[in-house]
């Protein structure tokens, strides 16, 4: 494995950025990343880091800081560059007058027109960890033929999805969940309907998320859904989930499939944007399901309660209730079961 620095430079909103096209055979050819290299022998990684900033921008860092160790791993470039421990500091000021770089072409680039540019997707990841002042993290990314594959974060995999098309077909890409919904990407999620027959119809099990949901927290939802992760099939996550979420242990057979729905919706949370596109395999379960019965999981539900699926859809309606349901896909399961005209 190789040791290297990777340098951040920041002023005014701006990061100094390196545009790699000078050099044909490289790992980064094209790409636009922070500056840095290779450790050379007895350098610490603070050593590292001052030598190539001054080399490669002429500036001298004066206030830094060390944010986290990331493992890149590539099937591409040579064995040197497929496999590093990359020590990532973001360098906040600093003195001199900025040189030509022989590396590439160093640009002021806004943190607003980062997306623009051609960088590796895992750098989107660290980046943002980095902006947002995150606690020092250990940050594994594996490549393969330049796409990023798998990222553990401090230990922890992180989500993976699958990317359709407008048909709602795999692409044969996956991409990181954070990355997906700041995108806007097409992805798979089930969507699961509680329901029991009433006199007057059908009453719908709503869960209420969890105040920590990194979307629409505390908000009214769906009965119980979920992402479908890389690989997997629409039946076994809506299983699955109807298990982790509500501690209802169905039977593909007891899952009633409506259709398919087509969901966007965006917002803003915790400083960041959210785009969400969601083709959603829409499903019914209508077992005997008792509240009291109920193991809910609680980092992601905080309470369910049963409501009338007309007195809802009102409710809906008049903005009486806080919720992040889709009001057509409410209305198709209306007509699913009879009790709706739309």
């Amino acid at each position: 494995m190789g040791l290297t620095t990777l340098c951040y430079i920041e002023k005014d909103g701006k990061y100094l950025m390196l545009h790699r096209i000078v050099k044909k055979h490289d790992i980064n050819k094209d790409k636009w990343i922070g500056v840095g290299g290779h450790f050379e022998h007895g350098e610490s990684p603070e050593d590292c880091m001052f030598r190539e900033v001054r080399e490669e921008t002429g500036l001298t860092p004066l206030e830094f800081r060390f944010c986290g160790v990331v493992t890149f791993l590539s099937d591409m470039g040579t064995e040197k560059e497929a496999s590093e421990y990359m020590f990532l500091y973001h360098i906040t000021d600093y003195e001199g007058t900025i040189k030509e770089c022989d590396e590439g072409i160093l640009e002021w680039i806004s943190k607003e027109d980062l997306l623009k540019l051609e960088l590796w997707e895992g750098d989107r990841l660290f980046l943002r960890y980095m902006d947002e002042r995150a606690p020092f993290f250990s940050l594994k990314l594996a490549y393969v033929k330049g796409n990023l594959m798998s990222a553990v974060l401090d230990g922890k995999k992180l989500e993976f999805f699958d990317l359709l098309d407008e048909n709602g077909k795999k692409t044969g890409r996956i991409k990181e969940r954070s990355l997906v919904h700041e995108d806007g990407d097409a992805h798979a999620t089930v969507h699961i309907w509680v329901v029991r027959k009433t006199e007057n119809g059908y009453d719908v099990l709503l869960q209420k998320r969890s105040a920590n949901k990194d979307s629409f927290p505390g908000c009214y939802d769906i009965s119980s859904a979920g992402h479908v992760a890389a690989g997997d099939e629409y039946l076994k996550t809506a299983v699955r989930e109807m298990q982790e979420e509500l501690g209802i242990a169905a039977k593909e057979k007891d899952l009633e499939y409506v259709g398919i729905h087509r969901g966007k919706i965006t917002g803003r949370f915790y400083g960041r944007e959210f785009k969400n596109y969601e083709i959603s395999a829409v499903y019914v379960y209508d077992k005997p399901a008792e509240i009291s019965e109920l193991t809910l999981q609680e980092e992601e539900v905080e309470e369910v309660i049963w409501m009338d699926y007309a007195l809802c859809l009102e409710k809906m309606k008049n903005g009486e209730i806080k919720h992040c349901i889709f009001q057509d896909e409410y209305e198709m399961l209306g007509r699913y079961l009879g009790v709706s005209s739309f």
